[in-house]
This record gives C-alpha cells, sequence and structure tokens, in this order.
C-alpha cells in the first residue's frame, strides 16, 4: 500500500479448507457419541443432521467467547444428547485443520519474496478468523498482533464494492485509490515438441504485459498457428487451452528468418490481448480472451499443485523434448549443408567424421537420455565448426559479387539451431 496504490504481489490459499471442516469435524464426533452412548445412527437422517450441524456452529462461535460451553440437541425418539465442551478440547480438535493454513501463508511470502518482518500488518478475513487459537497462530507465524478492527465477514464485501466503484469510473472517496492485482497462473503458448513457454508469469502483477520472438522451421512457411495456454506445467498438454489462432500470408522465406513478436497484454479488467507480428512483412493478427473465464478457486489451486507434484518429472520430459527438437533442427541444417558447394571443400576425413557423429545422434536420439542427446549434440556442433566457416565465406563471396544473402546456398548453419525456432507452427 502506498499512495492510495495496494499492489497484490503474491497471491495464495487452500480453497478446500474451510470454517466447514471444522464444523464437519464436530459433527461427526457427535454422530459417533450418540451411536456408541445412545444406540442411534442418524448420519442419514437429514434432518438430525441438520439440527446437530446447528447446535455445533452455536458452540464453536460461543467458544471464541467462552472457555466452556454446553451441547444439549433433541433427538429422534425423544432421546437427548447433552455434552460440555471446553475451549481447550476444542482447540485440540481442530488443531490439525488449522496448521493447514501455514503452508499457503508461507509459500504466499516465500513467492513475493517477504520474511514476516517485513509485513506492517495482517488482515484476518473470514468468520473462523474469530476463534483464539486461529489467531495466536497467526500472530506465532508473522510475529505480530492480527488486524482485528475490520468484521470479517464483510470485509471481502467492501474490497469487492470499492474495487467495483474504482472500475466503474470511481467517486470522490476512490477517485486516487488503485488495486494492483496479479495473475494466479502463469500464461503462454504452446512451442516446438507440445512444450509450454510461459510469458507471463503467475503472480505477476495486473495490468501486465511480456513479448517473445519466434520464428520458423520449415522454409516458405506461411502460416503459424498460435495456441494460447493458462497453467504451471511444462508441456501443452497438461495446460488449459484458452485459444487458438493463425498468423496468415507471412512470405516465403527460408527457415529461421521469419521474426515473429508474440505479445500478452492483461489490462486492468483481466482481459487477456495476445498478438503476433511478423516483424519483415508487417502481418499480424490478435484475439481477446479472459483467463479467470470458467475456472473456480478450486480449479486454479489444483493447477498449481499438480504443477509442485509434477515438477521434477514435466522438467525432465521438456529436457528430452527441446533435445530432441533441437537435434531435428541440426540434422536438417545439416543436410542443407552437404548439398552446398562448402560441402566439397571438406576433405575425405571431415566428412566421414561429421557422418560418425550424425550417427551418434541419430542413435542416442532415439533414447531417454537428455544428457546423451547433449553431448552429440555438442558433438556434432563442433565438428562440423568448419563447415559452417565455409559456407558463411561462400554466402560472403556471393554477397559480395551483388547477389542477396537469400540467393545463396547458406541456408542454415549446422553448428546450432536457431535460438528462437521454438513455436510449433504450422
Amino acid at each position: 500500500m502506498h499512495d492510495g496504490i495496494f499492489e497484490v504481489i503474491a497471491t495464495n490459499g487452500d480453497t478446500h479448507l474451510g470454517g466447514d471442516d471444522i464444523d464437519n469435524l464436530l459433527i461427526t464426533i457427535a454422530l459417533d457419541d450418540i451411536r456408541g452412548d445412545l444406540g442411534l445412527d442418524l448420519r442419514r437422517n437429514a434432518e438430525a443432521v441438520q439440527a446437530i450441524r446447528k447446535a455445533v456452529i452455536e458452540a464453536k462461535i460461543a467458544l471464541s467467547s467462552q472457555t466452556s460451553v454446553k451441547l444439549d440437541i433433541e433427538l429422534p425418539g425423544g432421546k437427548r444428547y447433552r455434552r460440555e465442551i471446553t475451549r481447550e478440547q476444542f482447540e485440540q480438535l481442530i488443531q490439525p485443520i488449522i496448521d493447514r493454513t501455514v503452508g499457503p501463508c508461507k509459500q504466499a511470502m516465500k513467492d513475493a519474496g517477504l520474511k514476516p518482518e517485513q509485513i506492517d500488518e495482517v488482515v484476518l478475513v473470514g468468520g473462523s478468523t474469530r476463534i483464539p487459537k486461529v489467531r495466536a497462530l497467526v500472530k506465532e507465524l508473522f510475529h505480530r498482533e492480527p488486524h482485528t478492527d475490520l468484521n470479517p465477514d464483510e470485509v471481502v464485501a467492501l474490497g469487492a464494492a470499492v474495487q467495483a466503484n474504482i472500475l466503474g469510473g470511481g467517486s470522490e472517496a476512490t477517485e486516487n485509490m488503485l488495486l494492483l492485482d496479479v495473475t494466479p497462473l502463469s500464461l503462454g503458448i504452446e512451442v516446438a515438441g507440445g512444450v509450454t513457454d510461459k510469458i507471463i508469469l503467475r503472480n505477476s502483477t495486473i495490468p501486465a504485459s511480456a513479448t517473445q520472438f519466434y520464428t520458423t522451421q520449415v522454409d516458405g512457411q506461411a502460416n503459424v498457428a498460435i495456441h494460447v495456454l493458462q497453467g504451471e506445467r511444462e508441456l501443452a498438454k497438461d495446460c488449459r487451452s484458452l485459444a487458438r489462432f493463425d498468423l496468415k500470408g507471412i512470405p516465403g522465406m527460408a527457415a529461421g528468418i521469419p521474426r515473429v513478436e508474440v505479445k500478452f497484454l492483461i489490462d486492468a479488467n483481466g482481459i487477456l490481448h495476445v498478438s503476433a507480428r511478423e516483424q519483415r512483412s508487417g502481418k499480424e493478427a490478435e484475439i481477446q480472451v479472459q483467463p479467470s473465464y470458467g475456472l473456480t478457486d478450486e480449479q486454479v489451486e489444483g493447477m498449481i499443485l499438480d504443477s509442485f507434484d509434477n515438477a521434477e518429472e514435466d522438467f525432465r520430459r521438456r529436457q528430452l523434448i527441446e533435445a530432441r527438437s533441437e537435434t531435428s533442427t541440426i540434422l536438417a541444417a545439416l543436410e542443407k549443408g552437404k548439398k552446398s558447394a562448402a560441402w566439397g571443400q571438406l576433405t575425405t576425413d571431415e566428412k566421414k567424421q561429421i557422418a560418425k557423429m550424425e550417427k551418434a545422434l541419430v542413435a542416442v536420439n532415439a533414447e531417454e537420455d537428455y544428457h546423451a542427446i547433449r553431448k552429440a549434440i555438442d558433438a556434432l556442433n563442433q565438428g562440423t565448426m568448419r563447415l559452417a566457416e565455409l559456407m558463411m565465406d561462400t554466402a560472403v563471396t556471393s554477397a559480395l559479387k551483388g547477389k542477396k544473402m537469400d540467393e545463396t546456398d547458406l541456408g542454415e548453419s549446422p553448428t546450432a539451431p536457431h535460438p528462437m525456432a521454438k513455436a510449433e507452427f504450422e
């Protein structure tokens, strides 16, 4: 918070955690007691369960201000369930539930790059924050007393009303206010091999914009297919598909020559604008999507947790896919090199050595060992260095004779793939 600007720098939570968990725990205990002490199994008696729910919620609320409370519930058949619960007993019962709040709090601080000592206020939201044990846990975690002056049942609705007023044009009370929110999930596009290339990362401040550059992988390619994704996983198939659109009419050029600028922009209303522009020709296309549309908090949380659970395997698969994609690019470039005039300038031994390294790369590329593929790529890169130099010399000589660079047999250097050759295009 600074001069009327409220900036969200990280967000986290457990949408499967709340006051209902405490209520359901108390209901389960009461039903077990009734079945054991009174011989009544009321789990399928909706009316009785509702009466028990009402009683335990009232007891939970009372224990925030009292040290003990008595339950007295009328049951079917004229029987009654009576039990006294102390605050100490209540806190012991709910300890595992409230301990689950610690993880999201620590993750939010980690994402924000903050320590508890750097936080000025901790505002409590939601009715369950009235529970003394919850407040004690907050004090222990953040090293300060929580801010309790706001009504925890109304504070979210009040904040939403203020934000609506700001977005609607504002009034005198909000004219100098601005809320800078964050995007809950990363946004990007699908690139070569079905890999996700993240362009705007999770927890980026809204409004936000970012740009990446890509190129083609096929000679004469006229169309570029842009697949917009949302999520934290490394592969496109594991992320949420937001939109697809085509950049058409690119003039025929050699692979790697087009320079496609892909720009992501999220405005203050949370609308994502995606544009693609080929810089040499000026051809462009764009689309608008609402990333949060149709996503519940539970789904957002699930996507984030999935990325944590599968991070190691996802990264391994991404490394393998990218290495194989790089192999394809290098082998295609080498084939062009063999058809160039420069190839004839190599010695027989040099050609044999390149053929040997090419065969080794093709062999390891079929395996699941990323490090072996990487080693073979580096070896072929080094082994074709002289061929690349000869091809460049030929191209420069042709250019000096008045020929354009794209009219020579330069093609692609076999020494390395194009660094921008990442987007999977059609």
